[in-house]
């Protein structure tokens, strides 16, 4: 069940690659490889920590999800929550995307 779990994130997360500036989905990219895992996990936690106290000026609630995406990588149990989260994100965006289509 975690293999199936881990190839969805993979494709939810090459899809949002696909959407990113290609600046930002080469690092995305590089983040993700197994071989990047000694800098994807401090990134992670810090992005986490940073989620927490969003509160504080520069600090956004939007790490808060990046970071648990990234950490999901490693941690097989997070592996569901997360794609899950990511596949109802992509229809959402989808969903949105053709309401814009109709107007």
């Amino acid at each position: 069940m975690s293999r199936d779990h881990r190839a969805e994130l993979d494709r939810h997360l090459a899809w949002f690659e696909g959407k990113l500036p290609p600046r930002f989905a080469r690092f995305i990219g590089w983040v993700r490889k197994p071989s990047s895992r000694l800098v994807r996990i401090p990134l992670a936690l810090l992005l986490i920590i940073g989620g927490i106290f969003s509160f504080l000026p520069v600090l956004g609630l939007w790490m808060l999800p990046l970071g648990l995406i990234l950490i999901a990588q490693d941690l097989p149990f997070l592996q569901g929550p997360m794609a899950r989260m990511l596949g109802w994100i992509e229809r959402k965006w989808l969903e949105r995307k053709a309401a814009k289509r109709f107007l």
